[in-house]
């Protein structure tokens, strides 16, 4: 397949994570997927999407950007944001891990993400933001 690529950039408000979630499902639809592969893209996107808009973004709006690209046999989700950064990533990574003790947050977001797609990638640093690198296998 050829390198067919799209970039999307969306404020960091609530109603945009249903909206991330149509461009990547309907971006996946040139590859005739099963329902179950689009399920699994559109969680993970969720998931990367709401970590940007409430960890990301905790006290004001930023800018939050999702790029997607189809190259050989793998559609890559790329979610990025510019926000507050992650101070621990290898403990934020671990499952149930949340910031966000005082609300109604399960810390599974990035545990989530691993189980849907066959490879995740976080990079993050304290006052830059965080890269969400994400690959599915086309047609598993």
């Amino acid at each position: 397949m050829s390198k067919d690529k799209f970039v999307l950039k969306f404020s960091s408000v609530s109603s945009n994570e249903s909206f991330a979630r149509s461009v990547i499902g309907i971006f996946a639809l040139r590859v005739n997927p099963s329902v179950s592969f689009l399920t699994d893209i559109k969680t993970a996107v969720s998931e990367a999407v709401t970590n940007c808009i409430v960890h990301g973004y905790p006290e004001n709006e930023g800018e939050i950007i999702m790029e997607g690209y189809i190259e050989n046999e793998f559609l890559h989700i790329n979610v990025f944001d510019f926000g507050v950064g992650i101070e621990n990533l290898s403990e934020a990574l671990e499952p149930f891990y949340t910031s966000k003790e005082d609300e109604e947050r399960s810390g599974m977001g990035f545990t989530i993400m691993k189980s849907f797609m066959d490879d995740v990638k976080v990079v993050s640093e304290k006052g830059e933001g965080t890269k969400v690198y994400m690959t599915k296998k086309i047609g598993e």
